[in-house]
């Protein structure tokens, strides 16, 4: 037996991030947490937000990803 699921409940869950997208983000963030300081410069970025981007669980995804 198969329940269905009301419009608004799907409405209210977060966009799904596709698996392929999850890895390249994990992929992303774990190169970012190894970078010198010196390379973090370049980018703009000083080292605690290195490690605080590095640390986000991979469901929190940046805000461009949420349409």
């Amino acid at each position: 037996m198969r329940i269905a699921l009301s419009h608004s409940v799907h409405q209210s869950r977060r966009p799904r991030l596709s698996l392929r997208a999850a890895i390249a983000l994990w992929r992303s963030r774990r190169a970012l947490a190894v970078l010198s300081d010196a390379q973090l410069n370049d980018v703009g970025l000083g080292h605690a937000d290195a490690q605080a981007e590095a640390a986000r669980p991979i469901w929190d995804t940046p805000a461009a990803w949420k349409c």
